[in-house]
């Protein structure tokens, strides 16, 4: 369950006021003393009220008095270095709401000049709008044609990435070769084939002629063959 926010303002009611003293008196005291244990610093803490005739100390009066003296002995600029009291916090968190509202008046206009922009495509008319409207949606269009071209820019390198780690993965699956390379043996094949062409239309080379001289496959030199012809037995 989320704690309720409360409002820094001061408490009418005795009862209350005195009961929220006592409660957050003991958790400042717990919170000096954590902050003093994790941290390793020296811290005190001094309070008055008017429920107790004696202020509470922590974490004694001697260790009160030597954190006091340790900071009385500094430059007077440098006590009041960091020093806060109620008029400057209340200057701080006045800034820091400041802020916060000029912010949150920025996001407002931006979707109030988002809104105009969708309904002007739909054919809205932009006769209400006045000089300052006009400006800003003009700065509005600007910023969004900006967005797009960065946007397209980067889905075009994006795209010249996937496709280059795609051919390098292409040329590892052909061992190493240039996608539409012609490979070296379909070369050699073309030759042979080539070679076997010419050689069934000049067979004198393979049939063993040599000049005017006929050397026949089957016989001697003084055509003792087997048969008279050679093609025709």
């Amino acid at each position: 369950m989320t704690r309720k926010k409360v409002k820094l303002t001061y408490i009418t009611n005795d009862s209350a006021r005195k009961a929220t003293f006592k409660k957050r008196k003991k958790g400042l005291m717990k919170k000096v003393s954590e902050l003093s244990t994790l941290c390793g610093i020296d811290a005190c803490a001094i309070l008055y009220s008017p429920y107790d005739s004696e202020p509470e100390v922590w974490p004694s009066p001697l260790g009160v008095q030597l954190v006091v003296a340790r900071f009385k002995k500094m430059p007077e600029m440098e006590q009041s270095k960091k020093m806060v009291n109620q008029e400057s916090f209340l200057r701080q968190r006045i800034a820091k709401g400041n802020e916060q509202l000029k912010k949150q008046r920025k996001d407002n206009r931006e979707k109030e000049i988002t809104q105009v922009m969708f309904q002007s495509l739909t054919g809205k008319g932009l006769e209400t709008l006045n000089v300052v409207d006009f400006f800003d949606l003009g700065w509005m269009i600007d910023q969004n044609l900006k967005e797009i071209n960065k946007r397209i820019e980067s889905l075009n390198k994006e795209a010249q990435s996937l496709a280059a780690a795609a051919a390098g993965q292409l040329i590892i699956k052909n061992g190493g070769k240039v996608p539409g390379e012609k490979p070296a043996f379909d070369t050699m094949d073309a030759i042979q084939g080539q070679q076997w062409f010419v050689d069934l239309v000049n067979p004198n080379e393979q049939m063993g002629f040599a000049g005017d001289e006929m050397m026949l496959p089957f016989g001697d030199a003084n055509q003792n063959a087997i048969w008279p012809n050679g093609f025709f037995p």
